[in-house]
């Protein structure tokens, strides 16, 4: 079987990559962005739109709506059954995505307990008046590798990592599998890195013209639709900011440039996560073209 990710922080180029890979390679696509899930998060998630996509299959994407909450566990079981079944039509699998957790899912087994219901309740009233900054500075202290991997935003897998320390008495990464168990033994992970400053610029002009596209309108139709209920939805990266500007919290340029920064922040943490897995081959930062020839590369050796 062939199966190939490319992951890495967000804005690097990882999608435009895998469409070209998949069309050289005749293979199809799998997302590993846990907020492509959503349907009708298209925008703010920088889903690629059927034209982008190139007539190249793509799957796990708009399988939930918005106050639907999604699980590590639904996921995993979701996209190793799409995996199998490329993989029995001798078809490539290409993963694509910035969302570590989901892809480590995909790799490895992942054996957290069962929820307690009253630890839960617990940390998630702590969570309501403490608030997000608080919890997760409490993560970082007790499992930095944890923190790096969950936004501070999303307080409902915040709030599911300090259950897991509470219940186990170790770290939440400690439930990850020891390196070398995996699933898939030969699946070739690559990681795309660029440098920091570029980053940054690329990621402030993807958030200019998410709201050139109509940003602010699609999350008030989410909200007709539901997103509130949805506590893993409303926590997205530039979801959560516009909703607070729609609540009258913030104005309009203060929830841009508060989507900017947490982007931004996001972007590390994502190179933190990726950074500890050693079975990632780093592409350079270079043009496109390159990278899709670095990538032919490494996969003739």
């Amino acid at each position: 079987m062939t199966l190939i990710i490319i992951c890495g922080a967000t804005a690097t180029g990882k999608s435009d990559l895998a469409v070209s890979l998949a069309r050289d390679l005749g293979g199809e696509i799998i997302n590993a962005d846990s907020m492509q899930l959503y349907k009708g998060m298209d925008i703010g998630t920088a889903k690629l739109s059927l034209a982008e996509r190139d007539g190249i299959p793509h799957h796990l994407l708009d399988i939930l709506t918005v106050d639907q909450d999604a699980s590590v566990a639904q996921y995993q079981e979701l996209a190793r059954k799409k995996i199998d079944e490329l993989a029995e039509r001798k078809i490539p699998a290409i993963v694509v995505g910035g969302t570590g957790l989901y892809i480590k899912a995909i790799l490895d087994d992942l054996n957290f307990p069962d929820t307690d219901p009253a630890v839960r309740a617990e940390i998630a009233a702590e969570a309501e008046k403490h608030g997000a900054d608080v919890m997760h500075q409490r993560l970082a202290e007790l499992d930095p590798a944890a923190a790096a991997a969950i936004p501070k935003e999303n307080v409902r897998r915040v709030v599911r990592a300090l259950e897991v320390i509470q219940l186990t008495g170790a770290p939440y990464t400690a439930n990850l599998p020891r390196e070398g168990s995996t699933k898939y033994p030969h699946a070739k992970q690559f990681g795309l890195v660029m440098e920091r400053e570029h980053l940054k610029e690329r990621i402030d002009q993807r958030v200019d013209r998410m709201w050139e596209r109509g940003f602010v309108g699609e999350v008030r139709d989410l909200i007709g639709a539901g997103i509130l209920n949805g506590k893993t939805a409303q926590a997205a990266l530039g979801y959560s900011q516009i909703i607070s500007f729609a609540a009258g919290q913030c104005t309009e340029d203060e929830a841009q440039e508060e989507t900017k920064r947490a982007t931004r922040q996001y972007a590390r943490r994502q190179e933190t996560w990726f950074s500890r897995d050693e079975r990632i081959q780093w592409i350079a930062p270079a043009s496109h073209s390159e990278r899709l020839a670095t990538l032919h590369e490494h996969l003739r050796k």
